[in-house]
């Protein structure tokens, strides 16, 4: 799991740079009524953080297969109006989650990272999977908002 932790610190830097570097226009552009802005995708990010810090607590200690359930993200990010808040709030608590995230990843073994999970589709992955997942969603909206 270092390597997947080194890459979600990377990730964290290169959003902590870009924001600082940016201005709160282009951050705020929305391309249209429909997509989101990269303000509102750093706000997806923390709700995707939110989430999965449950999860990956939750998951070290079920005794049977965890049962992920989804969540509407759209929804989220029009509830949290992440659109109309300060972009560096929006970042900072993003990051402050996301050192969780790491503290709880550096906390597994091998054994809990084979802990079963069954996903709303039915399909079986471990807790593994699911965190290295988890990173490569962080990259992928990562890049939305840098490129």
């Amino acid at each position: 799991m270092v390597t997947t932790i080194k890459k979600l610190e990377e990730l964290i830097t290169q959003l902590q740079k870009y924001v600082s570097e940016t201005s709160e226009a282009e951050i705020s552009n929305k391309p249209n009524t429909e997509k989101w802005s990269k303000k509102e995708i750093l706000g997806h990010l923390v709700d995707s953080g939110i989430y999965n810090i449950q999860r990956f607590t939750e998951i070290q200690f079920k005794e049977q297969s965890y049962r992920l359930q989804n969540y509407n993200q759209d929804e989220l990010v029009k509830a949290n109006s992440y659109q109309n808040s300060s972009t560096n709030d929006i970042l900072d608590l993003l990051c402050a989650l996301n050192k969780r995230i790491i503290e709880l990843i550096k906390f597994q073994d091998h054994l809990t990272l084979k802990n079963e999970i069954i996903l709303s589709s039915g399909e079986i992955i471990n807790f593994k999977f699911l965190i290295e997942d988890y990173v490569i969603h962080f990259e992928h909206h990562t890049k939305q908002i840098v490129e």
